[in-house]
C-alpha cells in the first residue's frame, strides 16, 4: 500500500522559492539579461517593425469598451487578437520564452528546443523558417496534427501547446549567426530555476520608455509583490494554518476555506501578482495536504482544491493578457510537478491556461460585478498604472473623472489633479462597500503627500468608510526588467473593517499603530489642503519673480563679462539672481532687471534692446493668452514681486538626502525667481523655526515630492504649518540660536550650502548649532525629552495642534 511522505508544514512558505525549485534572484536577473540581449539583437535587425498577423480566433475572455459581450466573461482564455504593428517582437520573445521553459520543465523533451536550434545552419539563415515551422506546429490543434502524416519527427516530439500563444503567424525575419548564438545561449540556461513571474519584467524590457510612460506600465519585483500580499492575506493564512494544524477536523475546514477564497488584480498587466499569489496559496495548500496525507493511502487521502479559477485579472492591453495566462499556466504546471513529487502520480501535471479569468477591459470603465461578485471576492490587490496627472492622456483623465464621483454623480474636487493610480483605490473602495473584502495597491507616493492626499483620501474615508490597515512608507522601486523605471512608491492596504491591527512598515522597522491616516502617519485623520493664507500670525510667503522670457533676460558669469565689455552702459540694469539651484549651489547668475526703467532709458543700448525684442517675440508665440498680453511690456518680468527688505529664501526643490532644506536671508539687491519662495520681512525667529527639525518633519510628510526630493509648497506646507505659542523670551532665545546657525555657516565662506548640508560633509560646528536650535524649538512646542521617538511622532503631534489652531480661527 502506497504511503505518502510524512512532512509537516514548517517553512513551506519559503520552501518552493528557496529549495524545491531553486528560485533565486540571480536566476531571474540572468534570465532578464538574456532576453534583453535577444530583444536588442532582434531590434537591430529590424524585426520589431513587423506587424503581428492574427489568423486565429479572438480570445473568449475579452471585454470591449468596458462591457462584457455574450459568452465572453468567465472562460478566461485570451488569444492574441487585434495585435497591431510593433508587437511582433513581443509575440516572438514570449513564444521563445515558452519554449525555453518547456524544455526545462518537462513540457518538451529535455533540452529539446536547444537540440532543435542546433539543427539550424551556422549562419542563422534558416533560423526564421525553422522557428516558423515549430511555432505553427505548436499552435496546430491536436486533431489536425494527427491527420498530418508528413509532419517531421522532430516537430512531432514537441506536441501541441494549449492556449492561444501560437495562434496566428508572426512575420518571418532575416536572422544571423549572432541571433542564433544568443538563442543557443538562452537554451543552455536552466529555465526551471526561473519564476514565470519574469514574464512581466520581460515585457517591460522590450517596451520603450515612451510606451511605458504612456501606459503607466511598471512591473513589480517578487520582493515587492510579497510586500503587498503577505500583510494583506498571506501572513494571516499561515498563522491560521499553524493554529489548526494539530486538529484534523479544523484543518479540513481550513482547507475548504482557502479553496473558496477569490482574488482580483484589476490592473494585472502580465499577471505578476496573480502568479505569485497563486503560487503562495498552493504552497499553503501543500502544507495542509502534507499533514492530511501523512500515513494515509492515496485512495483515501483528500485531493488538492486550490485552483486557477479562484483568480481574476483585468488588463486593458491584449498582449499582456495572454502573457498572464501563459505565466499562470506555467506556474500551475510547475506546482503540479511539485505536488506529484510529494504525493505520487495521482496529481497529474499538465500545462493549461483555461482556469484564471483574465479579462481584457478598461478596469475603470468595467462593471466588476459582471466578472466576479462582491459576495464571492475576498481580496483585491495589484500595481495600478503610474501616470502622474501632468502625464495623463485625455482618455486617462476622463477615466479618473468617471470614477471620482460622489453619490449624486458630481465629480469630487481635485479629480483632475490626482495620479492615475488613485482611481483604482476609489473604484475598489466603492466595490468593497458593505463587504469584508480587503485591498492593497502599490502606488506613487504622491497620493499620500501634498495637495493630492486630501483629494484622494477625504472622499474614501468620509464617504466610503475606508480605513488603512497597513502601509509601506516610501521605498525605491526595483524589478528584474531591463531599462527599469526609477520610481518611488508606497503600498497601502485598506478595507472597511476597523478591528484589524494597524501596521506601518518603514524601512526595516515595523510600527504597530492606533490609526493610519492619509499621510501614512499614526495620527488623527486630517486632510491638509491648500490655503491662500497662513493659519498663524506670520509674514506671508510668496513666489519669487516669474520671468517667462525664453531665457533672454539671464546671463551666466562668463556671458555677463562679455556682455558688459560690449555694452558697459547696461551695468546699472544687471542684478544677481537666485532660484533654488543658484542659491543652494552658489552659482553666479545674473539678469537684466529693468524695473523702474522705461524704453527711453535703455534705447541707446542695442544689446539690451535685442534681448528685450527676443522676449517680446517669445511671449507672442505662446499659446497662453496671459503670456501674449505680457508681450506689451517685454522689458519686465511677467510677474514681479520686488521687495526693498531682506527676505528669507526657501528653495522650491531640494535633495532628500539633506536633513534640512538650506534656507536663509538674502539681500533685496538679489532678484529671486519663481524657482524659490520668499518671505519678505521675516525675522531670525521665523528663520529659526523654519530651519528646525520640527518644520522639516512637517515638510517631509505634508509636502509633495519630485521623485523623492522635497517640493516645498507655500499653500500646503507653509500656510498650514502650526507655529508654537511662544513668550517674548522664547522668541529671543530661538532667534539667538538661529543666529548661531548663520554664524556657523559663515565659518566656511568658500563652501556652498549644497556642500554644507551634504550629510557626508556637514561641519561639526554647523551640526552642533542645528542641534541646539532643534532642542529649543522642540521645547517651544512642549515636546518633552524622550517623548518623541521619530519625525512621524512629531508630525502626529503637529496634526493635533493643526486641528486646534483651525478651531480657533
Amino acid at each position: 500500500m502506497t504511503k505518502f511522505r510524512e512532512i509537516d508544514g514548517r517553512d513551506l512558505d519559503g520552501a518552493y522559492r528557496g529549495k524545491v525549485c531553486g528560485k533565486k534572484l540571480g536566476a531571474d536577473l540572468k534570465a532578464a539579461e538574456l532576453m534583453g540581449r535577444l530583444s536588442e539583437a532582434l531590434m537591430a535587425l529590424g524585426y520589431d517593425q513587423g506587424p503581428y498577423a492574427d489568423h486565429g480566433p479572438a480570445g473568449n475572455g475579452q471585454v470591449e469598451n468596458g462591457q462584457a459581450g455574450p459568452g465572453q466573461v468567465g472562460a478566461g482564455q485570451v488569444g492574441p487578437a487585434q495585435a497591431g504593428p510593433g508587437q511582433a517582437l513581443e509575440v516572438f520573445l514570449v513564444r521563445v520564452l515558452y519554449c525555453l521553459f518547456a524544455q526545462d520543465t518537462g513540457l518538451f523533451p529535455r533540452r529539446g528546443f536547444g537540440d532543435y536550434l542546433r539543427g539550424c545552419k551556422p549562419d542563422g539563415s534558416d533560423l526564421s523558417e525553422r522557428l516558423g515551422k515549430l511555432f505553427e506546429s505548436l499552435g496546430c490543434p491536436r486533431e489536425r496534427r494527427e491527420r498530418r502524416g508528413l509532419l517531421s519527427g522532430e516537430l512531432k516530439n514537441f506536441g501541441h501547446a494549449d492556449g492561444g500563444l501560437f495562434l496566428g503567424f508572426a512575420p518571418r525575419g532575416e536572422f544571423d549567426s549572432k541571433t542564433l548564438g544568443i538563442l543557443l545561449e538562452c537554451a543552455a540556461f536552466d529555465w526551471s530555476a526561473v519564476s514565470p513571474a519574469i514574464f512581466g519584467s520581460l515585457f517591460q524590457g522590450v517596451m520603450n520608455q515612451r510606451q511605458r510612460r504612456e501606459t503607466g506600465a511598471h512591473y513589480t519585483s517578487e520582493e515587492n509583490i510579497l510586500k503587498v500580499i503577505k500583510p494583506l492575506f498571506l501572513d494571516d493564512l499561515w498563522e491560521g494554518f499553524y493554529r489548526v494544524k494539530a486538529n484534523r477536523e479544523k484543518l479540513v475546514s481550513f482547507h475548504e476555506k482557502i479553496s473558496g477564497l477569490k482574488f482580483l488584480d484589476p490592473a494585472c498587466g502580465c499577471g505578476d501578482f496573480l502568479i505569485v499569489a497563486y503560487r503562495e496559496l498552493r504552497l499553503l495548500e501543500l502544507g495542509v495536504l502534507r499533514i492530511l496525507y501523512s500515513g494515509r493511502d492515496q485512495k483515501t487521502a483528500p485531493g488538492a482544491k486550490v485552483n486557477l479559477g479562484q483568480f481574476y485579472g483585468f488588463e486593458i492591453e491584449d498582449f499582456p493578457c495572454q502573457i498572464a495566462q501563459i505565466g499562470l499556466g506555467l506556474m500551475d504546471y510547475q506546482l503540479g510537478k511539485l505536488f506529484s513529487e510529494s504525493f505520487g502520480q495521482g496529481f497529474v501535471s499538465r500545462f493549461a491556461t483555461g482556469g484564471a479569468k483574465i479579462v481584457r477591459a478598461n478596469a475603470l470603465r468595467l462593471d466588476w460585478e459582471k466578472v466576479v461578485t462582491k459576495k464571492e471576492l475576498s481580496f483585491i490587490f495589484g500595481n495600478p498604472p503610474f501616470a502622474g496627472y501632468s502625464n495623463q492622456s485625455p482618455e486617462q483623465k476622463a477615466d479618473i473623472v468617471s470614477v471620482f464621483r460622489d453619490a449624486n454623480g458630481k465629480s469630487y474636487p481635485g479629480a483632475g489633479k490626482i495620479d492615475y493610480a488613485a482611481a483604482w483605490f476609489f473604484k475598489a473602495a466603492k466595490f468593497m462597500e458593505g463587504t469584508d473584502i480587503l485591498s492593497a495597491f502599490v502606488s506613487t507616493t504622491s497620493i499620500t503627500q501634498g495637495e493630492q492626499a486630501p483629494y484622494v483620501w477625504k472622499p474614501l474615508f468620509e464617504d466610503h468608510g475606508t480605513r488603512v490597515n497597513f502601509a509601506y512608507r516610501v521605498f525605491k522601486w526595483s524589478n528584474q526588467a531591463k531599462g527599469k523605471a526609477l520610481v518611488f512608491c508606497v503600498i497601502v492596504g485598506f478595507g472597511q473593517k476597523g478591528d484589524k491591527e494597524k501596521v506601518i512598515f518603514d524601512g526595516e522597522a515595523k510600527i504597530i499603530a492606533k490609526n493610519i491616516n492619509a499621510y501614512l502617519i499614526d495620527g488623527p485623520d486630517v486632510f491638509i489642503g491648500s490655503r491662500s493664507k497662513a493659519i498663524c500670525d506670520v509674514p506671508s510667503m510668496v513666489y519669487g519673480n516669474k520671468p517667462t522670457d525664453g531665457g533672454f533676460f539671464f546671463l551666466g558669469a562668463d556671458e555677463l563679462e562679455d556682455f558688459l565689455a560690449k555694452e558697459p552702459g547696461a551695468a546699472r540694469f544687471v542684478k544677481r539672481v537666485h532660484g533654488a539651484k543658484e542659491y543652494i549651489n552658489d552659482i553666479k547668475r545674473y539678469c537684466l532687471w529693468l524695473v523702474g526703467a522705461s524704453p527711453p532709458d535703455f534705447s541707446k543700448l542695442p544689446l539690451v534692446l535685442e534681448r528685450v525684442e527676443k522676449v517680446r517675440k517669445f511671449r507672442l508665440s505662446s499659446p497662453k493668452k496671459q503670456t501674449r498680453e505680457s508681450a506689451s511690456r517685454p522689458w519686465l518680468f511677467q510677474e514681479i514681486r520686488a521687495t526693498d527688505r531682506p527676505y528669507i529664501i526657501v528653495p522650491c526643490h531640494s535633495s532628500e538626502i539633506r536633513k534640512y532644506i538650506p534656507l536663509g536671508f538674502v539681500s533685496p539687491d538679489v532678484v529671486p525667481t519663481n524657482a524659490a519662495l520668499i518671505i519678505p520681512g521675516a525675522t531670525l525667529y521665523h528663520f529659526g523655526v523654519l530651519t528646525s527639525m520640527v518644520h522639516m518633519a512637517w515638510v517631509r510628510v505634508i509636502g509633495g515630492r519630485i521623485g523623492i526630493d522635497y517640493r516645498y509648497s507655500k499653500d500646503v506646507v507653509y500656510n498650514n504649518f502650526p507655529w508654537p505659542k511662544v513668550t517674548d523670551r522664547s522668541r529671543e532665545e530661538i532667534a539667538a540660536l538661529a543666529q548661531g546657525v548663520l554664524e556657523a555657516r559663515a565659518q566656511f565662506p568658500n563652501d556652498s550650502l549644497a556642500d554644507l548640508y551634504d550629510p557626508k560633509l556637514t561641519p561639526p560646528a554647523l551640526l552642533e548649532a542645528h542641534d541646539k536650535l532643534d532642542c529649543r524649538v522642540m521645547k517651544s512646542y512642549g515636546f518633552k525629552a524622550g517623548e518623541i521617538s521619530s519625525e512621524e511622532a512629531i508630525v502626529a503631534k503637529l496634526m493635533v495642534l493643526w486641528q486646534k489652531t483651525l478651531e480657533g480661527l
